[in-house]
């Protein structure tokens, strides 16, 4: 059997503000198997944040351990870090993250800028995961020439584009209506369909009911721990949204 994707071990994070200690997270130890799809809940403050910052490689523990596709990255130097960030990991954030100047084909090339491949590789691995996420024919536009949802998907393009062992979505519908959410969810759920692991943090129960596995964190502690026999269906949920949403 394969070893857990992800294995945190008393993972904590303290942060040091003058004299006062803030614990952002306290002892947390949890694992994530292959091909899960698992929802981080908590209100603001809960160490959710912190946790994905965590497991991204944004930010590293004051304690713990933390084994990442089997390596253990938790005292990693931040140069071996941001090389394992950037082969195993896909990054899909609220605010998209998208150079405005730049094109949607450019967009979604720049991680494999550190890959060593040629341009005409690069070119070719970006056009399949544009065309991956149904923006095939808006290679050429720029993020202020694409709708939300759009700017969305170009940006799961770009975090697909190295092939990564797992997906950190940090409330990637946050800034989307709700028709648009759900079809980007509809998204997430055919990429977790095909083997990919995804963690995705958002404090809407409604979204998180997508998810398989359900991560609660309050005070900086994991408070539950809960998986869905039957997660909701994006691509039930589109079809009888009702006709106020399809605006």
């Amino acid at each position: 059997m394969a070893p857990p994707i992800i294995a945190a071990e008393a993972l904590t994070k303290d942060y040091h503000l003058g004299p006062h200690t803030v614990h952002a997270l306290r002892g947390v130890s949890v694992t994530i198997e292959r091909g899960e799809f698992v929802a981080v809940m908590g209100p603001s403050g809960s160490g959710k944040s912190t946790f994905m910052n965590l497991l991204g490689g944004l930010d590293t523990p004051s304690a713990g351990r933390y084994v990442l596709d089997g390596e253990d990255v938790a005292g990693l130097g931040s140069d071996r870090l941001a090389r394992i960030r950037n082969a195993k990991i896909g990054f899909v954030f609220q605010q998209f993250n998208l150079l405005p100047r730049t094109s949607a084909l450019e967009n979604v090339e720049l991680p494999l800028l550190y890959a060593g491949l040629s341009a005409r590789e690069r070119r070719a691995r970006a056009r399949e995961r544009l065309a991956s996420v149904g923006l095939a024919d808006r290679e050429d536009h720029h993020p202020s020439q694409l709708s939300g949802g759009q700017q969305q998907r170009v940006a799961i393009a770009r975090a697909l584009v190295n092939d990564p062992a797992v997906i950190l979505a940090d409330e990637p519908t946050g800034n989307l209506d709700t028709r648009t959410s759900v079809e980007l969810l509809a998204l997430l759920q055919r990429l977790n369909r095909s083997g990919l692991t995804i963690v995705l943090v958002t404090h809407e129960p409604d979204i998180a009911a997508y998810a398989g596995r359900v991560l609660t964190f309050r005070d900086g502690r994991l408070r539950a721990d809960e998986r869905a026999p039957v997660p909701r269906d994006a691509e039930t949920a589109l079809a009888s949204l009702p006709e106020e949403a399809l605006a």
